[in-house]
């Protein structure tokens, strides 16, 4: 008894920091909080090294890592930079700009790592648009909301979808035919909602830095260019395989690393292994938790006052909320753990809700916060109140259709069944 409250204590202060953002006073992110919590099991004898690692799913990990690689090939060959040169050196207008922003940043999220991405794209973007004296605060709104959006079309678009695509089992081209027309209505929303509220004010542009932190760039390699195409093309054919999909994840990532220009030490380095050992941690906290027995009970309780989230009347609150107030992949694995086995059709459908709740407030992905932390390096701070001003309205047209179109095609039911009656003992 005291075993299990002690991981339950555990849990609660591990998610309640996550949610808060940082232990105050320290500089400790949700990595380091999670980190924190596992040593804290081990030291105490709640949990040992080999519970750590039959808890973790490696699939989960090991296709996460390759889609880091494969996206390195295309920061480092220059063709992200290039697509922030697209969008900022473009000859039309500010529409155009904004435009150009929101489809280049979704699609690209939707097959490359949201990390990745955003640390290369969002500089050489701000730097541009205070080139041309436009406020770079609506290109970077509308790049984060994109991103968020965009990446909910694929099962490999953000860290989320490939958790609950893994451990879910699901198909990877039924999943684009479930989410790609949310995902895609909700670009389009990202585009509208933005520029009606920053049209009259973004080409006032704002003071820039006196010395402005200087913006890496990779100038263009088509050969290296081409490679990386090539490796997203050979992913997607090999999803039609039998060949488990980290497996072929894994084969793709070690031909680019095996390269005669970028060194492997460069594309490695470009992992973000702080978020690697995020899942890995909170794969081992929720381990321990289902080990105690509290999550069966947990189930049992959700089951038994109808308030499992298999409708969605209760999933889409569930997703907002937790999307931003703990994250969307902490929320995923916390509900993998309480319920074990969900029906597909809710897991499409939490990917799909979760990520586009994302864009609610600054910081409601991860995306979001990273974004906002390299906007404000170079001058450039956005605040709470200017994200949520978009964000809101983003989210609830956001939202709004994807449950119209959920129901539409059938995939869970708007309100919960009813309980069954209790019978008298």
């Amino acid at each position: 008894m005291m075993h299990a409250a002690i991981v339950l204590l555990v849990l609660i202060l591990t998610y309640f920091g996550m949610a808060a953002g940082r232990i105050a006073w320290l500089q400790v992110d949700r990595t380091g909080i999670a980190l924190l919590a596992v040593i804290a099991l081990l030291a105490g004898g709640q949990m040992t090294l080999d519970d750590f690692g039959s808890a973790v799913d490696m699939p989960t990990l090991a296709l996460l890592f390759a889609m880091m690689i494969i996206s390195a090939q295309f920061a480092e060959s220059g063709f992200i930079d290039l697509c922030a040169r697209t969008i900022t050196r473009t000859s039309g207008g500010s529409a155009v700009l904004l435009a150009l922003t929101v489809a280049i940043g979704g699609g690209l999220s939707a097959v490359l790592a949201n990390d990745i991405l955003i640390a290369t794209i969002a500089p050489p973007l701000i730097a541009g648009a205070l080139a041309r004296g436009l406020d770079p605060r609506p290109f970077v709104i509308a790049l984060a909301a994109a991103v968020n959006a965009g990446s909910s079309a694929t099962m490999i678009g953000n860290p989320q979808n490939i958790l609950l695509g893994a451990m879910g089992g699901l198909d990877f081209w039924n999943f684009i035919a479930i989410c790609a027309v949310p995902a895609m209505f909700s670009l389009v929303v990202v585009f509208v909602v933005v520029w009606l509220q920053w049209h009259r004010r973004i080409d006032s542009g704002v003071p820039a830095l006196a010395n402005p932190l200087p913006v890496v760039t990779h100038p263009l390699d088509r050969n290296q260019t081409i490679k990386g195409a090539v490796a997203i093309l050979a992913l997607l054919l090999l999803f039609l395989t039998p060949l488990p999909r980290e497996t072929g994840a894994l084969i793709i990532a070690a031909l680019l690393l095996a390269n005669r220009k970028i060194t492997s030490r460069t594309m490695i380095a470009t992992v973000d292994w702080p978020l690697l050992l995020l899942v890995a941690c909170l794969f081992a906290i929720t381990g321990a938790l289902n080990r105690t027995g509290i999550a069966a009970q947990a189930l049992a309780f959700l089951i038994d006052y109808g308030l499992l989230p298999s409708s969605l009347l209760l999933l889409t609150p569930f997703a907002l909320v937790t999307s931003n107030a703990i994250g969307s992949l902490p929320a995923s694995m916390l509900l993998l753990q309480i319920w074990q086995v969900p029906p597909s059709h809710v897991l499409y459908a939490l990917s799909l809700l979760s990520s586009l709740s994302g864009n609610l407030l600054l910081s409601g992905s991860l995306t979001n916060v990273l974004i906002a932390e390299r906007a404000e390096r170079m001058g450039t701070r956005l605040s709470f109140a200017d994200h949520a001003r978009a964000g809101i309205p983003i989210v609830l047209a956001s939202i709004g259709f994807a449950i119209l179109w959920l129901s539409l095609i059938d995939i869970l039911p708007l309100t919960p069944p009813p309980l069954a009656p209790t019978l008298p003992p």
